[in-house]
């Protein structure tokens, strides 16, 4: 039977970084707005990097603890909203606040259907966007929290044997002993032997447990 695993590619090292100050990254093509929104977000206790451009955002990277993004829909060059698909085309998590003058229904939908958390018109009040920093800040976090959590699996994961792995992702769908070791071609002792290996090092204390972990690595037999 051929097995195909399907795990998630490597994952960045900024699951390490949970201690990293957040920072709030704005970016405006309007220098006045950036920098009263950098005071803004500075008087609360928080560190900003203010930028002009989505080129320049692209150039600094994002930093590595959790971050949130002030971003205005009408830019130079390229708009937030398309600024927003190519994120998520290339799979960068970053919670994003969109903030406008010129903000319309159709607008506003798409930016939510995208995974924004907040699309504010100008003038906005300074709290909405403090609470909106807050509630993407905190998101970001979890997300990093799971990113680590994920990260750990991975090591463990790496350390069993291809055949091991195999007998994993046969394991979690449920079949008994007999069934894989019919499937894969050895006897049904061996494939305890390899059940008990991946028990464990992979921490797992139950069948459930393993099942979980599998599905977090997106393991998958076909």
């Amino acid at each position: 039977m051929p097995i195909t695993l399907l795990v998630a590619v490597p994952l960045s090292q900024r699951a390490a970084a949970m201690t990293e100050q957040p920072t709030i990254i704005i970016v405006d093509d309007d220098a006045e707005v950036r920098e009263a929104l950098s005071s803004l977000v500075r008087s609360v206790g928080l560190q900003t990097k203010a930028l002009a451009s989505v080129p320049e955002f692209l150039n600094e990277g994002r930093p590595d603890g959790p971050t949130c993004l002030v971003l205005d829909v009408r830019l130079p060059g390229q708009s937030g909203l398309d600024f927003q698909r190519e994120l998520s085309a290339a799979n960068i998590h970053v919670p994003i606040i969109f903030m406008t003058g010129h903000g319309d229904i159709p607008m506003t939908v798409q930016a939510m259907k995208g995974g924004a958390l907040e699309f504010l018109t100008k003038p906005f009040r300074d709290q909405d966007l403090l609470d909106s920093i807050q509630l993407g800040l905190a998101r970001d976090r979890a997300w990093l929290e799971n990113e680590k959590a994920v990260a750990a699996l991975r090591a463990r994961f790496e350390t069993l044997t291809p055949r091991e792995r195999e007998v994993m992702a046969l394991v979690v769908t449920g079949r008994p002993n007999k069934q894989i070791a019919h499937d894969i071609g050895i006897s049904e002792i061996t494939v305890k032997v390899h059940r008990g290996q991946v028990m464990r090092k992979m921490k797992a204390s139950s069948l459930p447990t393993l099942a979980r972990m599998a599905d977090k690595l997106n393991l998958a037999v076909q």
